[in-house]
């Protein structure tokens, strides 16, 4: 009885040495993020002054000459920036923060009307969704239904999917939808519960079954783009647009399913998008080519990997959003398996922020180094990504959460 007590007394401190660490850990992050994120305010405010286009305000990345590139809030990256100053008063509780995430988040208002893009989860829900489910008050949940509404005008019954892509000849595809769309649904399962309208959570279902059944190969890797034949919904062609190959693991599109999968779970408790959240990160986190920093190449299917690693581009963005999808995940299975995707999230968090955090002040003040956008276009290679500095706060306030 004296050695199990005993026994029990050292797993015990091991594990609260282990918590005790992750927490110290954590506050280090956030204590760094929030430096950087004072110098991003600043940075942005400096661009807009200096542009010449008065429509470029939200921040999006580091070009490779180290200057900043603001967009315009169309660009399917405008609402990452407010998301992340909710997500940093969040953290702190302090006014500085809130005032810059108000008055950076109406500037999307404009978007609950843009039918043109497939991306107002993104854009919308990241703000404005964020924003009304930190403050409950009603102006943010209005523009989250307003825009669901707009966006439930792009799901075709035919082919029971929301169009991503409009751009591109007939040749190219006639109805494209890609992996990364699933992390849109958010929007359209919040504004059925805010409204009590059943054809929001319809949709997004429809639209998640459907890419549960055609975007994924038998050993549960994703593609990035379906393309349907909106006639009848029958596929016409699976390709990876922005991989190296159509057959190739696209890592960030692995990790936009990991975590759109793990969210329709939470949403409707089906346990086929459970079960296809496990498979996906049980694929990924076997893969042979996994650095060991568990930060992945930009394509776990790149050639240049057996022969010149180093030389290989990361994808610290793809490595934030499965972290924080992990998290999540955590919270739906066993102890053993959450423990599991406890451990890996915690172990990138470790790495990004041992490793892939810039000097204070530097790099525009973003959060991250070492992003891929997309390759195949030679466009934001190896450069700091707004989304990845979002999904890295999303994971550190998980983490922390499941820490306290």
């Amino acid at each position: 009885m004296k050695r199990f007590i005993s026994a029990c007394c050292i797993v015990w401190l091991s594990l609260a040495c282990t918590v005790k660490a992750q927490v110290q850990s954590n506050q280090e992050a956030w204590k760094a993020a929030e430096g950087q994120l004072r110098f991003l305010v600043e940075q942005t405010a400096q661009g807009r002054k200096l542009t010449t286009d008065k429509s470029k305000l939200m921040p999006r990345c580091v070009e490779k000459d180290g200057s900043l590139r603001l967009v315009g809030i169309g660009d399917w990256c405008s609402g990452f920036f407010a998301g992340e100053l909710w997500q940093m008063w969040q953290h702190t509780q302090e006014d500085f923060w809130r005032e810059l995430a108000v008055s950076n988040t109406w500037k999307l208002e404009d978007l609950k009307w843009n039918d043109s893009s497939h991306d107002l989860g993104f854009m919308v829900y990241n703000s404005f969704g964020k924003a009304y489910e930190l403050t409950g008050e009603r102006s943010y949940r209005d523009v989250v239904i307003q825009a669901a509404k707009t966006l439930a005008t792009r799901f075709d019954a035919n082919v029971g999917c929301i169009r991503s892509w409009t751009w591109g000849t007939p040749e190219r595809w006639q109805f494209a939808v890609i992996i990364d769309n699933m992390m849109n649904l958010e929007l359209l399962f919040q504004a059925s519960l805010l409204t009590g309208d059943q054809r929001f959570y319809d949709m997004a279902v429809s639209h998640a079954n459907q890419t549960l059944k055609n975007h994924f190969r038998d050993d549960f890797s994703s593609y990035h783009v379906v393309d349907y034949n909106p006639a009848d919904g029958s596929v016409i062609k699976r390709i990876t647009h922005q991989g190296i190959a159509d057959e190739s693991v696209w890592s960030r599109g692995q990790a936009w399913g990991l975590y759109g999968f793990t969210m329709c779970y939470r949403y409707t408790k089906d346990v086929r998008y459970l079960q296809q959240a496990q498979r996906i990160a049980r694929f990924f986190f076997t893969q042979n080519d996994l650095p060991a920093d568990l930060i992945p190449y930009w394509d776990m299917r790149d050639p240049a990997i057996a022969t010149k690693p180093a030389e290989v581009p990361r994808d610290a963005s793809a490595a934030a959003i499965f972290a924080s999808g992990l998290y999540e995940l955590a919270t739906y299975v066993g102890e053993a398996e959450a423990q599991h995707y406890r451990e890996i999230a915690d172990g990138i968090l470790q790495a990004l922020t041992a490793h892939y955090q810039p000097a204070p002040e530097t790099a525009q003040g973003f959060l991250l180094l070492h992003s891929t956008g997309n390759y195949p276009a030679n466009d934001e290679i190896d450069v700091p990504i707004i989304y990845a500095d979002y999904y890295y706060l999303e994971a550190l306030n998980r983490q922390d959460m499941l820490t306290k």
